[in-house]
């Protein structure tokens, strides 16, 4: 049986970056934690603090095995999508004191890994997001998709070890 794998997702964002952490042991997926990071607003240097320094309290909290992380996509005007890069790095390198891995994901990708349809609504993934993970209440947006990135990462690795016990000859 394998051991147990915590995994950190973190939805980006430079005014709120959503996190999940989830629980793997092959299938299996277990619910520990979400939530979102509020920076409120103000100077974007002072956003970016909030953003690195509660990254680093979730890592010294959850201490994940491994870290996923949405990828950075063109928004509408290259400022947006500058503010959302830099949010992205200041979670990253807040994860930097845990030696875990980061995989990144497109949210297309993270959508189809969670409700079978790269187009799918944000609605929909955070219903796929309930179900999977047994939730009921409320659960934020950002919270939501970063629990999905969380489950991706999940299943895309599980996808992977299975194709490699496969292909070296081993039972899966």
């Amino acid at each position: 049986m394998t051991a147990a794998l915590t995994i950190l997702g973190i939805d980006p964002g430079s005014q709120v970056t959503g996190f999940g952490v989830i629980r793997a042991r092959g299938s299996t997926l277990v619910y520990v934690a979400s939530g979102c990071i509020r920076t409120g607003g103000g100077e974007m240097a002072a956003r970016l603090q909030v953003i690195f320094e509660n990254a680093a309290r979730l890592v010294t909290e959850y201490q994940p095995d491994e870290i996923s992380i949405e990828r950075v996509f063109m928004h509408r005007n290259a400022d947006s999508a500058l503010k959302l890069g830099q949010a992205r790095a200041a979670a990253l390198c807040g994860t930097f004191t845990r030696a875990a891995p980061v995989h990144e994901y497109a949210a297309r990708e993270v959508k189809q890994a969670v409700t079978g349809s790269g187009a799918a609504e944000k609605t929909q993934v955070a219903h796929m997001v309930r179900r999977l993970l047994a939730l009921e209440g409320p659960l934020a947006a950002d919270a939501a998709d970063a629990l999905a990135v969380a489950i991706t990462h999940a299943q895309l690795r599980q996808g992977r070890l299975l194709r490699a016990r496969l292909a070296g000859g081993g039972q899966a």
